[in-house]
């Protein structure tokens, strides 16, 4: 693995990975007419703030309010007849719930979704609202992902995961495929970090696209398992994150998404919640959009100075979602002055 800044040494991708760029073009094909193509925002201040130019892949404007559809409509759409006649059975806090109702209702799936109780009203709002049966559960003390196990085998629905599945995970590394050919070349490529499925899909295509690419990954500093993991060589569990980055707030990196970000990932780094809070207000006041805690982590990083690039480098960052009500980003933004 190579662990430059922008050289032409390309990176080596080991063999047997659970997600390769031809995985990942296939979902581009697959996802296309569900998902829409987001923009790249650029700002003289975020340039100027860095010390760099800042390409920032806006997935708080895709449909659903984040990346979590491309994943969701990949994997959905790769079912069988008989696998959609029987529904599916999906666990998430917030956006990939959403993401995956939207598939489901655009594909005619039915669709049961296990949320905590303590998830964004809003999120859980706009979840039933595309159509989704909700079942609730208390994410400090019961499993999601073993309630949904046992709805699947009940009903012998399919179990959609979060992160941890390769065809999830390619459908999110359609985020970078798209910014690849939104911009030249990247020296640094900075992505929001939960279970790890944006970060492996993203980072298949950086390492195909952008040789000598830096990829960081970046999680809130309640849930820093990805860097516990780094630093012991193997996959590390952490107590349930308390984190206003409530999209991040996993346990343990994924199977499949570790094996990726494992090898491919040059830095694991983590933020704090009053970072996130101030890149918030920062793409607010100066793009004249909202992102969620847990989109604008990956800004945080650069904002903050947890992540330093060299001067002029290329960068592209992840604002993977925009899903949080004006009274929770006012109240957030209120927290400090």
């Amino acid at each position: 693995m190579t662990h430059g800044t922008g050289g032409t040494e390309r990176r080596t991708v080991p063999d047997g990975l659970p997600v390769s760029i031809a995985d990942v073009e296939e979902a581009a094909r697959r996802i296309a007419g569900v998902v829409v193509p987001t923009p790249v925002l650029r700002a003289d201040a975020l340039d100027a703030a860095v010390g760099a130019r800042v390409h920032l892949k806006a997935e708080n404007l895709q449909r659903g309010g984040s990346f979590k559809l491309r994943g969701a409509t990949n994997l959905l759409a790769s079912l069988t007849d008989d696998e959609r006649a029987r529904g599916i059975v999906a666990y998430s806090s917030g956006n990939h719930a959403r993401g995956v109702a939207i598939a489901a209702r655009t594909l005619g799936i039915d669709a049961v979704v296990v949320m905590p109780h303590d998830a964004p009203p809003e999120k859980v709002a706009a979840v039933g609202a595309e159509g989704a049966t909700i079942v609730g559960y208390d994410r400090y003390t019961e499993d999601r992902a073993a309630i949904a196990a046992s709805i699947a085998t009940r009903d012998g629905r399919t179990v959609v995961p979060p992160f941890d599945d390769p065809r999830i995970m390619a459908g999110q590394g359609t985020v970078a495929l798209e910014l690849a050919e939104q911009v030249e070349r990247l020296d640094v490529l900075v992505v929001c970090l939960g279970g790890g499925g944006l970060l492996s899909g993203c980072a298949v295509v950086a390492a195909d696209r952008w040789p000598g690419v830096r990829i960081i990954g970046v999680e809130p500093d309640a849930g820093d398992d990805h860097r516990r993991s780094r630093a012991a060589g193997h996959r590390v569990a952490v107590a349930v994150p308390r984190t206003i980055a409530d999209g991040q707030a996993t346990t343990m990196p994924g199977e499949h998404t570790w094996a990726v970000n494992g090898a491919l990932v040059d830095e694991f780094v983590s933020v704090s919640d009053t970072a996130i809070v101030e890149a918030m207000r920062f793409v607010f006041d100066e793009l004249n959009v909202v992102a969620e805690p847990s989109g604008a982590s990956a800004l945080a990083a650069l904002l903050s100075g947890v992540v330093t690039v060299p001067v002029g480098a290329r960068v592209g960052v992840t604002l993977s979602g925009g899903n949080v009500s004006v009274s929770r980003f006012a109240r957030l933004l209120g927290e400090t002055p």
